[in-house]
């Protein structure tokens, strides 16, 4: 029945009407990548944002500040030392998958934006979890040297300072926090950007 359908984005679009992928002719698929483009560049920032924005008023397991508000606080931090947008909305994002992937969240945002950003913020995004290791001397699974093998890595620097000055001190209940909204135009504008191919390392 019609109503049983999702709604499409735009009044002139249309449904490929089957019910299986392996029913779908050459000119279904040119279809659906013919919407595909646009729905990806008028839906992916709306949808990644609501996804942090759904965290709003999370709990925390001990943290005094919910991932949310860290989040917000690391991309203050950003904004209030003069970095630029895009390194703003990587601090804003850099644990989106925080909760939902505990123990690959870099690399969850890394696969997130890496196509929106520098290969530098891709190569940090990896690995900044192993770079707060050095921040957590008494973390009984932590290995404060764990990033030292990455030491001479053009991007090094930037993986140590962002952990140290956006990320492990992103933790004060009393720390700045600008609203989302403030940050939401430079997240729809990283997402407005070509997609370049993802870096292979």
């Amino acid at each position: 029945m019609k109503d049983d359908l999702s709604p499409l984005m735009r009044s002139d679009w249309r449904y490929v009407d089957k019910n299986s992928l392996e029913d779908f002719s050459r000119s279904d698929w040119q279809l659906l990548l013919s919407q595909r483009q646009a729905y990806y560049r008028e839906q992916q920032a709306k949808q990644v944002l609501r996804m942090l924005a759904d965290s709003e008023h999370d709990p925390t397991f001990g943290y005094r500040i919910n991932n949310y508000r860290h989040c917000l606080q690391s991309a203050t931090l950003a904004l209030r030392d003069g970095l630029d947008e895009e390194d703003i909305v990587v601090c804003l994002l850099h644990d989106v998958g925080f909760i939902t992937c505990p123990d690959s969240h870099g690399e969850f945002a890394a696969a997130l934006l890496g196509s929106y950003v520098s290969e530098r913020n891709h190569w940090m995004l990896q690995r900044h979890a192993l770079f707060q290791d050095a921040h957590s001397p008494h973390h009984p699974l932590a290995d404060p040297k764990a990033s030292e093998r990455w030491r001479g890595h053009p991007h090094f620097e930037w993986a140590a300072t962002f952990v140290e000055r956006y990320d492990q001190a992103a933790i004060d209940p009393h720390g700045e926090c600008a609203p989302l909204s403030h940050f939401e135009p430079m997240v729809m504008r990283l997402f407005a950007r070509v997609p370049r191919p993802r870096p292979i390392d």
